[in-house]
């Protein structure tokens, strides 16, 4: 059978697509191979920033140069908003939009038959049968156009820390906003939701396999279920996969700031088993950018939801989105931003300087911020997010943290999860994640996936220095008798 590799490029939710054409072409028995010797490589891209989109261009020119026999198939982001500028590309065969994914194991199929039977001039019918094709000038075609009601795909992504730690299930897609910067919408669609039942019975079933901590993703997560037959609102998803099934911590990836309430706030207080971790974008402290930018919200909107998280939630992650040089931001508005950042309990930020996407209402603004300025706003913002970690992660000596451990010690070439600060463990160090999304370094080999509750001693680094309450405690008495 015909061997394949994937290329993933972008968030959670591309990887999730990445992942569930993974488990279709493995139904079909096709084989997974390394980049350079595949005969099918795909290329899921991502369009957020320009900058993702010339490393999707420049990956799929690498492709070409190491694997020349290769059918190249670009899917993602950057094929359904630009798909002709992807077609140009040498080597690429087809060019698949997110609004047609789905097709994406038939036309795959297609391109596999078409190649063992080339020298026979044999075109397989499902070839000439795609009515919504069209044909580039060259050798590439392109599938894309509206989203109709296109299946929602999903399949658990796995991280780099071992086959069976911290999965992520995307169980929503699309956004029905039009936040001004956000090239998203276009190129997802509308927002829709894995059904319930779905989403409990994959719940289960990783459950079962022996995984204990799950991450929830979406576009837009607050909007779970209100595009289903039978609505369901995301706070009562929530519950019933701690009523339904055994998973031992759930975590939430992202949500917006609005859909914060304080019922759902409650309920994170109430449940030992989600993790204190709230990310909710903000992207600016002042309200004539947050207008500018089409946000639903107010600065003080935003800060009453973290101040709320904080009083109930004492010890839990608050991370935020941040974007520099928004157009027509002023110095005085940046440093507004910077002010109303370091007045709450932030305890990481993502910070992103604007990229000018096509199709949004702002590239239509004509006061764009010079790339000099911007760039020296995105320091200032991420040298302040790294001094509100470390004050975040001071607070934490003398604690304890319920810690899973991500790979064992031994495993030094396992990639590592890119969170806010990343530190590679010393051999005699097993690395862990606490509830509040903290990297916990625990002494000792330790299996993956095992609880470890962990007396935090010392910060370092970026990372957390503790022992195991046990031994912890021990070495306390030591001390108390001498």
């Amino acid at each position: 059978m015909p061997t394949f590799y994937i290329e993933q490029f972008g968030c959670r939710a591309t990887q999730a697509d990445g992942a569930a054409l993974e488990h279709q072409l493995l139904r079909r028995g096709y084989t997974p191979s390394a980049r350079h010797a595949a005969d099918i490589v795909v290329v899921n891209t991502c369009t957020v920033t320009a900058a993702a989109d010339a490393q999707a261009r420049d990956a799929i020119r690498k492709i070409r140069a190491g694997n020349r026999a290769a059918q190249v198939v670009v899917t993602g982001c950057y094929a359904q908003r630009a798909p002709e500028a992807l077609a140009e590309l040498p080597g690429v065969a087809w060019v698949v939009g997110n609004s047609h994914k789905s097709e994406l194991p038939q036309i795959i199929e297609n391109l596999s038959l078409a190649s063992a039977s080339r020298a026979a001039d044999f075109v397989p019918a499902g070839l000439l049968q795609q009515s919504s094709v069209a044909n580039f000038p060259g050798s590439a075609k392109i599938l894309t156009g509206a989203f109709t009601l296109q299946p929602l795909l999903s399949a658990p992504v796995f991280g780099g820390e071992g086959n069976h730690t911290r999965p992520t299930l995307k169980i929503q897609d699309g956004c029905n906003s039009r936040c001004s910067y956000c090239v998203i919408p276009f190129v997802r669609g509308k927002s829709r939701s894995l059904p319930p039942e779905t989403v409990v019975h994959e719940i289960k079933q990783l459950a079962a396999s022996g995984v204990r901590e799950i991450v929830l993703s979406g576009i837009n997560l607050g909007t779970y279920g209100r595009d289903l037959s039978q609505r369901i609102a995301f706070g009562d998803l929530l519950r019933r996969i701690l009523d339904e099934t055994p998973v031992e911590r759930l975590r939430i990836s992202s949500i917006e700031p609005m859909d914060v309430t304080s019922e759902l706030i409650d309920f994170f207080v109430a449940n030992d088993r989600i993790a204190q971790h709230f990310h909710m974008p903000l992207q600016s402290g002042t309200d004539r950018i947050l207008a500018a930018m089409h946000r639903w919200y107010r600065a003080e909107h935003y800060a009453r939801r973290v101040q709320l998280i904080r009083e109930r939630l004492p010890d839990a992650a608050i991370g935020a989105d941040v974007i520099a040089g928004f157009p027509g931001e002023t110095d005085e508005e940046h440093s507004s931003t910077g002010a109303f950042i370091e007045s709450l309990p932030f305890t990481y930020l993502h910070v992103f300087s604007f990229s000018k996407r096509p199709v949004t209402a702002a590239a239509a603004l004509s006061s764009e911020i010079p790339t000099n300025v911007i760039k020296n706003r995105a320091r200032e913002l991420r040298a302040l997010g790294e001094r509100k970690s470390a004050a975040f992660r001071r607070e934490q000596v003398g604690k304890r943290l319920r810690v899973l451990t991500l790979r064992s010690a031994s495993d030094e070439d396992a990639p590592s999860e890119n969170l806010h600060a990343e530190v590679m463990p010393e051999p005699q160090f097993t690395p862990g994640l606490s509830s509040n999304y903290l990297r916990v370094r625990v002494p000792g080999s330790w299996p993956a996936n095992h609880w470890v509750d962990t007396r935090i001693s010392s910060s370092q680094g970026g990372v957390l220095i503790g022992a195991p309450e046990e031994l912890a405690n021990c070495v306390a008495a030591v001390h108390a008798c001498n």
